[in-house]
């Protein structure tokens, strides 16, 4: 007996620490009738002013040639046979999240004038006509990767696959933002739209009201279904299948899974799902925020989160005496992708590979980003980042990815991404948030 005491306890202590490591690492919800009293009640404490830019009902002609240089890039790698363009500079491969930038692109370009609506027409119906017969990974959901001239699924090496390596929730989830576009502003091509949805099982997507996607397994060499997105990334996508009708409503909320993390002063928001429980990385990043300001106009929440990762680049730029803008993106050289982050997995200010491999010798400024900051924010540093970002193309090619901070060598990697982004921020520049309601 004297004996058994002192193990009850340190049961006892085991079973408390699990118990708070369980409660931490779950939703409220997922207490059912009890949640109120497990509740965490995060404030996102908001500024008093953000220096926003106001959008206006014109374009300089700086901005047309801009745009009309962007454009360039997706008429070379345009395939005429499908209607698909390639994600990358004659690869010919592309990922919906991709396929999403194009049709956002290919619209943007229309509504500031770059193309005609023949040409806007003709390239919309192809690509949709393609997207409706396309084999999908187990009959259920787009595959992650397609080849662009046959459509056929591969796996991200360009190696053709007869099963397929799974689906993408966050890929679906932006192409669902141009299927919002497309239902609000031209409804006349929505049918065409719906085709292609009608045939993907978006119920084996959503469970609980939150987003699930599948992937390889490399540790046992098996399919597994996982629940996809982290905080930022989680919620702009949200937002693409809650406007296409779908509940989305635990994987829109900013403040379940948020933990802040200061830095240079500034309390950063991250996801407290670290890769050591969930099997993905909780990159904080410009990309979710700056695709959720340009496509739907930030709400509440979303406006402070992206201000303070603005912001923190911001500092970071005068400590280093080096422009920053950090996103993910494509490289010219190996690991050809990477995550260049302000914070992932406890790091901050870290490059990452896909696969987690640290890769901080190929830290990147990212076109991209410091092009939509500039577009999204109005103060010097957003036009320093501007300055430098239309600088990095090739009148012939696009805008490329952007630089490497230690060399300062023109990171060459011309993609859709990059230069989609650039026409959407200019359609913003002109017209607003693209699925703002009117």
């Amino acid at each position: 007996m004297f004996l058994l005491k002192p193990a009850i306890f340190f049961i006892s202590i085991l079973i408390g620490a699990y118990t708070v490591l369980w409660i931490e690492k779950v939703r409220p919800s997922d207490f059912g009738f009890y949640k109120d009293i497990f509740k965490k009640e995060v404030v996102i404490k908001k500024a008093k002013e953000y220096p926003i830019k106001l959008y206006t009902d014109s374009l300089s002609a700086e901005d047309i040639g801009i745009a009309k240089i962007a454009w360039k890039y997706f008429e070379n790698n345009y395939i005429q046979e499908t209607g698909f363009v390639n994600s990358v500079d004659k690869y010919p491969g592309t990922t919906l999240w991709d396929v999403a930038s194009y049709l956002h692109a290919l619209t943007s370009a229309y509504e500031i004038g770059i193309i005609n609506h023949e040409e806007f027409d003709q390239k919309l119906n192809k690509i949709l006509s393609s997207m409706a017969n396309m084999k999908l990974f187990d009959d259920k959901l787009p595959n992650k990767s397609y080849n662009t001239y046959n459509l056929s699924m591969i796996d991200y090496d360009n190696h053709p696959t007869q099963e397929g390596i799974g689906w993408s929730a966050m890929d679906i989830g932006r192409f669902f933002s141009f299927s919002y576009r497309v239902m609000k502003d031209y409804p006349e091509y929505f049918p065409k739209v719906k085709k292609v949805i009608s045939r993907w099982r978006i119920d084996e997507i959503i469970d609980d009201a939150t987003l699930h996607g599948i992937g390889f397994n490399f540790k046992d060499k098996r399919m597994m279904k996982v629940q996809e997105g982290k905080l930022g990334y989680e919620e702009y996508v949200a937002k693409g299948y809650d406007r296409m009708g779908f509940d989305v409503s635990e994987a829109l909320k900013y403040t379940d899974f948020i933990k802040f993390v200061k830095i240079l002063g500034v309390e950063i928001a991250a996801d407290t799902r670290e890769v050591k429980y969930y099997p993905a990385y909780n990159y904080v990043l410009s990309e979710p925020y700056i695709l959720d300001g340009i496509e739907y106009g930030w709400d509440i929440n979303s406006k402070e989160l992206a201000y303070r990762v603005f912001l923190i680049q911001k500092r970071r730029a005068k400590q280093t005496n080096k422009l920053i803008a950090v996103s993910e993106g494509h490289l010219d050289t190996f690991p050809y992708f990477v995550y260049n982050s302000i914070y992932t997995n406890k790091d901050k200010w870290i490059c990452t590979s896909s696969d987690g491999e640290k890769m901080d010798e190929m830290k990147t400024f990212s076109t991209k980003a410091a092009f939509a900051w500039a577009t999204l924010f109005d103060d010097d540093y957003a036009k320093k980042l501007y300055q430098k970002a239309i600088t990095l193309k090739d009148e012939n090619k696009g805008f490329f990815s952007g630089y490497y901070q230690k060399t300062g060598k023109i990171n060459y990697a011309l993609t859709a991404n990059t230069n989609g982004i650039i026409l959407e921020c200019l359609r913003y520049k002109k017209l607003g948030p693209v699925n703002k309601l009117q």
